[in-house]
């Protein structure tokens, strides 16, 4: 991390991690106490505590990195959402599958930008990678907050996602479950492999997305008509004059432009069997690259209204009210000891910094997609294209 970069995000990151510890804190707290006694008590105040940590990220993008959340109005620093009236209605107001390409290395935090303006971001979840919950504070976060955590083996992974489901039938608020069916963040190689494996078995060879893994889509399907409504089909693009979103760009205070585009998908329509389910899949995900090839060409998803949701101020409270409460706690603290008054105290704090830079690097690394590892593709030997599709993904990483 550069030097100049260094003095903006290490400050933001002191008040991030000593706020997320104490919301950690909390959480665990209420798990002890609350959950045993009462689940969905123990959720209902989980949903308000992990809002007052997630409202930090969602400052970055409003305040922070100065980039203005106009569903309607044209303007360089925005995030852009096109939809239709009965979706945008809809959102936060019923239960949803969430799938969605991942072409950004913030697409995770444009989709919590989205709930937080749809009222549901203390109860949006995701189904993440196992190594996820380990992240200090936000990664421990997501745990209290029962977001899935897959270890990309579907041996293990489909009694861990079918019970993780099957808990959120009883779930009290609506919910979004987050599912990136491509498995992996898209990268250049990454779609090189991928073309290569389409050419190979017949399959539509992809232009701007990955090829679907369709196993977990299809057992979250299965596993969630009883009780989710929708599925929420969502489309993620950079304009061309905007630099990548990166998590250290909205650090350091560079907005970028992200438009997303969403259609709704109603549960109840989908086919019945399974391989009917995941072909359902791979059509979406081939709209979905014809939908991006327009999108390149036309700068903009504008077959959809622009729905006005302005920039709500209530990110900005929490983070004044996180940094008078820090600030008072430090200044209380240093009082009543004396930490920077020997060459120990100093080496300590020093040793602080040091860590909080360190986390602070781990978690702008793991959001970039240029890290994620690559597409494994497995030789085409199965005996049909569902077959052949399904042994890739269970290899990919």
């Amino acid at each position: 991390m550069a030097i100049a970069a260094a003095a903006v995000v290490v400050p933001l990151g002191l008040l991030f991690f000593a706020s997320g510890l104490l919301v950690n804190l909390i959480q665990a707290i209420c798990y002890v106490v609350l959950r045993p006694v009462s689940k969905n008590l123990y959720r209902r105040i989980n949903r308000v505590v992990a809002e007052l940590l997630w409202l930090e990220l969602i400052w970055l993008i409003d305040w922070w990195a100065g980039v203005k959340f106009s569903w309607m109005k044209k303007t360089m620093n925005e995030v852009q959402i096109f939809t239709d009236h009965e979706t945008f209605r809809l959102m936060g107001k019923e239960h949803a599958l969430v799938i969605s390409n991942h072409r950004s290395d913030i697409d995770w935090l444009v989709g919590w930008v989205s709930a937080q303006r749809s009222g549901c971001l203390g109860s949006t979840l995701a189904v993440m990678k196992k190594s996820s919950k380990f992240l200090p504070v936000i990664g421990w976060s997501m745990w209290f907050s029962e977001y899935l955590f897959l270890e990309r083996s579907w041996a293990k992974d489909e009694s861990t996602l079918r019970l993780g489901i099957q808990r959120l039938s009883d779930y009290p608020l609506p919910f979004w479950l987050a599912l990136f069916v491509e498995g992996t963040r898209f990268t250049q190689a990454k779609l090189l492999a991928a073309q290569e494996y389409a050419t190979s078995t017949g399959l539509p060879v992809p232009r701007n997305v990955l090829i679907p893994r369709t196993k977990g889509f299809v057992s979250a399907v299965s596993h969630m008509r009883s009780f989710v409504p929708a599925i929420y089909d969502v489309t993620v693009a950079v304009p061309k004059n905007s630099p990548a979103p990166t998590l250290l760009r909205l650090f350091k205070g560079q907005p970028s432009v992200v438009h997303v585009h969403i259609k709704r998908h109603l549960m109840k329509e989908m086919p019945e069997t399974d391989e009917a389910v995941a072909q359902w899949c791979r059509d979406i995900f081939v709209a979905k690259d014809a939908l991006l090839d327009k999108h390149m060409a036309e700068d903009t998803f504008s077959d959809k209204e622009l729905q006005d949701a302005g920039r709500p101020i209530k990110s900005l409270l929490v983070v004044i009210s996180w940094a008078c409460l820090i600030v008072a706690g430090f200044l209380k603290f240093l009082q009543r000891s004396s930490l920077l008054s020997s060459w120990k105290g100093v080496a300590f704090s020093a040793v602080g910094l040091a860590v909080v830079t360190a986390l602070m690097q781990i978690l702008i690394q793991f959001s970039q997609s240029e890290r994620s590892n690559p597409t494994k593709i497995a030789p085409a030997q199965s005996k049909n294209k569902g077959e052949q599709l399904e042994a890739r993904n269970d290899k990919q990483q």
